[in-house]
């Protein structure tokens, strides 16, 4: 994803009250969609008992995203569930390089800056291919987002779901160096463009939780 399309995602905030989050699949297949190359392709799937978002990506970025307050003081822990069966090869580009900054799979939450877009933060939850699970490191083409690899390769057995509990006011002051009282948006994505490559995940349901 380049510089000048992240930047003017994180333009489109407005502001508005403060609100919780509960997003059913369904639910997710009707944010907006936001396309940085081409269209990564997200539909309703039934899998393994479940319904889910199944993005498919073909040598594309393209997300869904939600504008939306989010009460951090209240909510501040989001919880989402997601699969991947394959991620990209680890000896492929380094996931911290322009070449490489593709993800499987991805959700991250933005953080407004008002009329000073470059004072706009996120942190991008991603499943990496090759950085170990647990690193961060600064995105290849804007500063101001941070990316964590909260899972890395494939899974032990395909077809595994995941669940996964994140503090995001507390990874807001790790990351940003203070804990915003809301944020101002949520999204997911599946992007493939950089390594001119394919991918395939899933998305259940996301929700922030008191603490």
């Amino acid at each position: 994803m380049n510089r000048r399309a992240l930047l003017t995602l994180l333009s489109l905030l407005a502001p508005a009250p403060a609100l919780a989050l509960t997003a059913e699949p369904a639910d997710i297949l009707q944010w907006q969609a936001k396309s940085f190359q081409g269209e990564t392709d997200y539909a309703l799937d039934a899998v393994q008992g479940r319904v889910a978002v199944r993005a498919t990506c073909r040598d594309a970025a393209s997300g869904l995203f939600l504008e939306t307050p989010v009460d951090l003081s209240k909510t501040p822990v989001l919880e989402w569930s997601w699969r991947v069966d394959e991620t990209f090869p680890a000896d492929g580009p380094a996931e911290d390089t322009k070449a490489g900054d593709d993800y499987p799979a991805r959700l991250y939450v933005v953080k407004d800056g008002g009329l000073l877009p470059w004072r706009s933060r996120a942190v991008n939850y991603v499943w990496a291919s090759a950085a170990p699970e647990g690193t961060d490191w600064e995105n290849a083409y804007a500063s101001q987002a941070r990316m964590v690899a909260v899972r890395s390769g494939p899974p032990a057995a395909p077809g595994t779901w995941v669940t996964e509990r994140r503090d995001v006011a507390e990874d807001f002051r790790r990351f940003h160096g203070s804990a915003p009282d809301r944020i101002d948006a949520v999204a997911i994505m599946t992007d493939c463009d950089d390594r001119d490559a394919e991918a395939r995940a899933w998305y259940g349901t996301i929700r922030f939780l008191p603490r």
